[in-house]
């Protein structure tokens, strides 16, 4: 279903989706800050909306992807954002631009399960870290600097932009997967491609020739990506045991990871109103946490030391927790900017664990990839609804909101801590 040849193409596709659904939800709230007056309370109710949504949705999609395939999942979910978007352009009411908000939820449900499951066929597990490793820094990379520049592009293209910027991303996307689909049929009939600088068939080789072949003609990044999987089934090096408890870990932990992402992602506008920032620079100094995880995912791409090893996970989450509750406290800019770091460094460790173990252990990666982006809905649903809870509950203590999520996070981690030692205990 997956072949490897055209693995670039699947992360050129994440790339973009990566910038263009970063763009539009999570510059939302600023818009709907600046064009109806939503504050914090607000903003987090609607991202929990989000999250509800898309914690359903995703688990739909994943399964939708697995039966009817991954292009037409795709297919499916670009033509919903572009259609959404196309209407957010019209919409000038407050409900009209949350039903945009829900129609881009829906189409994103169909896109993410089916990427990861692309770029995780047919891999051996030496193949799979390489593959994820690319797949984290791309939609990473992208994400990162979709946030950096957002709010140049609002301040210089209109505030319009937040709509055809991303619909005309989605519009080719939706091109590139029809062509991807008519590679990928023509090469699992056996029929070489002859598209303009394809190189299916090297000189001196043969239709069918074993890929090893075909791959030492490559260098560079080509060469990595391209690399075959080894056919057979391949010895885990780790007990089903322990392997299924950090399957758990690492989903229970993913979801807190996303409490706190989308619950700061929210608070955003009004954290820079209170240090006084325009949306250009909030952009510019809020984005920090994005490139601190593009970071840590290209040292984990490279390091595997922390496979199945249980004190980076729980190192990790109480970097979490603490940078998390310092972001939002943050009295200054210089410590924003540094809680950054190891906020992202944080997440990028407990995202890269969740997605692995997922893949790693799942012959079915489309329903996998589908419960694993729908455990991410579920945290970007909760966090925000604690943090618009204590709000309602505590007005008069404008910090009310990073304390409940906080002390929800240090709930997380007690469920972390317990699913390790209930492991322990039964592997004696």
């Amino acid at each position: 279903m997956s072949p490897r040849r055209l693995k670039p193409a699947y992360f050129l596709l994440e790339g973009a989706n990566s910038f263009a659904t970063t763009f539009f939800s999570y510059y939302f709230y600023f818009y709907m800050g600046k064009e109806f007056g939503f504050g914090n309370q607000a903003n987090l109710l609607l991202a929990a909306l989000s999250g509800g949504l898309y914690a359903v949705l995703a688990w739909c999609g994943g399964r939708f992807a697995q039966r009817f395939g991954y292009f037409t999942s795709l297919k499916a979910g670009f033509l919903a954002m572009a259609g959404s978007l196309a209407w957010g352009m019209a919409a000038n009411a407050p409900w009209g631009l949350i039903l945009v908000m829900a129609g881009m939820v829906f189409g994103m449900c169909f896109t993410w399960p089916a990427l990861e499951a692309l770029v995780s066929e047919d891999e051996t597990r030496a193949g799979l870290q390489r593959m994820l490793g690319i797949y984290n820094i791309v939609w990473a990379g992208t994400g990162a600097l979709a946030y950096f520049s957002g709010g140049a592009m609002l301040e210089t293209l209109g505030p319009r932009s937040l709509f055809y910027v991303p619909m005309t991303i989605q519009l080719g996307q939706l091109g590139l997967t029809f062509w991807l689909e008519r590679q990928a049929s023509r090469r699992a009939a056996g029929e070489p491609s002859r598209e303009a600088g394809d190189d299916s068939v090297l000189p001196g080789s043969r239709v069918g020739e074993a890929p090893e072949t075909l791959a030492t003609a490559r260098s560079g990044l080509a060469a990595v990506l391209l690399e075959p999987a080894v056919a057979g089934a391949e010895l885990h090096p780790h007990a089903s045991s322990k392997t299924a408890s950090f399957l758990r870990m690492a989903w229970l932990a993913n979801p807190f990871a996303y409490v706190a992402i989308n619950t700061l992602v929210a608070l955003i506008p009004g954290i820079a109103r209170r240090l006084e920032l325009s949306t250009m620079v909030a952009g510019f100094c809020c984005s920090a946490w994005c490139f601190a995880r593009f970071a840590a995912f290209f040292g984990l791409w490279f390091w595997t030391g922390w496979h199945y090893r249980f004190r980076w996970l729980l190192l990790a989450f109480v970097a979490l927790a603490g940078s998390f509750a310092t972001l939002l406290l943050a009295p200054s800019l210089a410590v924003l900017i540094i809680a950054q770091v190891f906020f992202g460094g944080a997440l990028g460790l407990i995202y890269y664990s969740s997605l692995f173990y997922s893949m790693d252990l799942s012959d079915t990666k489309g329903e996998h990839g589908g419960i694993h982006e729908a455990a991410i809905g579920v945290g970007n649903c909760v966090g925000p609804a604690v943090g618009a809870l204590s709000l309602y509950l505590l007005p008069q203590y404008a910090n009310s909101s990073a304390l409940g999520v906080s002390g929800l996070l240090g709930l997380g981690l007690c469920g972390l801590v317990a699913i390790r030692v209930m492991a322990r205990g039964n592997e004696r």
